[in-house]
């Protein structure tokens, strides 16, 4: 008996996500410079923010 092709190849790492992490997001903040750690404490209600490759 044969398996379907679409058992065993696992694109999941290949594929482009278009929503981030919080902690992802906050990263991406950080490389902007709209993150300070010492003053932003809540992970609630962040900004949006472009996916930086």
């Amino acid at each position: 008996m044969s398996r379907h092709k679409s058992y065993g190849k696992s694109n999941k790492d290949n594929k482009k996500r278009n929503v981030l992490k919080r902690f992802e997001r906050v990263d991406v903040l950080r490389q902007l410079g709209r993150w300070d750690d010492s003053k932003n404490k809540s992970v609630t209600g962040l900004p949006k923010t472009p996916i930086i490759p």
